[in-house]
């Protein structure tokens, strides 16, 4: 039986033409290039997105003015504590403490001249003078002060004998500060610092109850 050969033929590419390694070669080489043409999209858009972040972070918080707080220290020491709640009630009371201005802000805050008036139901009975001076960033000043107090120019004292008879006299103090919180030296914004504070001054015990 004479053998039958048969002629084996080497498979063509589907689509009919032969891939040379050149054009492999190239669209590898674009491949490549559309990678990083991708990666350098995506850091762009990072960098982008996160310079935005910081940017709106630095305006809402660094940027941000908040009026700085103006409060009267609980630490009194007395030097004279004298009463009468007999048919003349009065007192002259002298003591020292301190006044603390409290800035918050990333700039130091500027402020005037202020006057803190101490007040027996509404009728001033001493006052202090707060020199200008400056709260550093972020930081608090304190400014001791020394106060003298007396009910001789008190017009309505209807109710101060009984207070002294229980041994608790209560007086307010009011301030109102101005000034200006400077950022990147450069920008300045004014701001004003209010104190409203209820003092309870226990005669005897020469203690204080303070709320602001």
């Amino acid at each position: 039986m004479a053998e039958r050969y048969q002629q084996v033929y080497p498979l063509a590419p589907a689509n009919g033409h032969p891939r040379s390694d050149e054009e492999s070669s190239n669209l590898d080489a674009k491949e490549l290039k559309r990678r990083k043409r991708i990666k350098l999209a995506i850091y762009a858009f990072i960098f982008t997105a996160s310079q935005i972040i910081v940017t709106l972070v630095f305006v809402l918080v660094v940027m941000r003015v908040k009026s700085p707080k103006l409060r009267l220290s609980d630490k009194f020491e007395f030097q004279t504590i004298e009463t009468n709640s007999g048919s003349k009630p009065s007192f002259d009371i002298s003591f020292t403490t301190q006044l603390r201005v409290k800035n918050t802000n990333w700039g130091p805050y500027k402020f005037d001249n202020t006057t803190a008036a101490f007040a027996y139901e509404g009728e001033t009975v001493g006052q202090v003078v707060i020199p200008k001076g400056k709260a550093g960033m972020r930081s608090t000043k304190k400014v001791p002060v020394s106060v003298s107090l007396s009910s001789s120019q008190l017009k309505n004292n209807t109710n101060l004998g009984s207070e002294l008879s229980g041994g608790i006299l209560t007086l307010r103090c009011t301030a109102k500060m101005t000034g200006k919180v400077k950022l990147m030296l450069i920008m300045k914004k004014k701001k004003s610092a209010n104190m409203n504070c209820t003092i309870n001054i226990h005669v005897k015990e020469k203690t204080v109850n303070l709320k602001c």
